[in-house]
């Protein structure tokens, strides 16, 4: 099959979202509580940030697991990056994510205003004016042969699926309501034109993982 395309972990509300509205430094998900968004991946032994031994094992653990598997780059949106928009008024800025990024790759954030190239421990971050063909086809060469996962937000993974670039998505549902943000759908079935699909719970109750693979 080549290099996937693959979108790993990406949350949304049962309404659709991925985000909600109002952006900040202090609340990168908006009005959206990302606990209750996360809060199933969390919960397992193999989230990363976990402090204290224990954990739940299972399908959910799996999927935390699988996040970073045969992933050899990044893409993003800008607003994943960060809560800047239009000219970069602040080239200090270089993520959430502190010293350490969780990506462990070459990460290519998407935007319109492109600026130099950073890396922090093994994770370097570049900055691309491109369609979502032409960053897929930058991002799989720096993967050297492994698969480009797309991070969200959900904008963006909605760009690539209208230029039919995705391969694979796991999307997890929470239960909880946004009303209002960046919406990645209004049903899940919208992509079964193009997409086979599994619906799972999580066996902690706490989401709905929706598997989709490429008919």
């Amino acid at each position: 099959m080549g290099q996937l395309l693959r979108v790993q972990n990406f949350m949304v509300s049962s309404d659709g979202f991925g985000t909600g509205e109002g952006q900040s430094l202090e609340r990168p998900f908006g009005h959206a509580d990302p606990g209750e968004l996360f809060s199933w991946a969390g919960a397992t032994a193999s989230w990363p940030n976990r402090t204290d031994p224990g954990g739940s094992r299972g399908l959910d653990d799996y999927f935390t697991r699988d996040f970073a598997r045969n992933i050899g780059a990044e893409i993003m949106g800008r607003n994943k990056f960060g809560p800047q928009r239009g000219p970069w008024q602040d080239e200090e800025w270089r993520g959430w994510w502190g010293e350490e990024p969780p990506f462990h790759t070459p990460v290519f954030v998407l935007t319109h205003h492109p600026r130099p190239s950073f890396t922090l421990s093994d994770t370097t971050f570049h900055f691309i004016d491109a369609d979502p063909a032409t960053a897929l086809a930058t991002a799989r060469e720096a993967a050297d042969g492994k698969d480009v996962r797309l991070g969200g937000g959900a904008t963006t993974i909605r760009e690539f699926l209208d230029a039919d670039l995705v391969d694979t998505l796991h999307v997890a549902v929470s239960p909880v309501k946004l009303g209002a943000g960046v919406k990645l759908w209004d049903s899940p079935d919208e992509l079964l034109d193009r997409f086979h699909r599994d619906v799972v719970p999580s066996p902690g109750g706490t989401v709905t993982h929706h598997l989709y693979w490429r008919k």
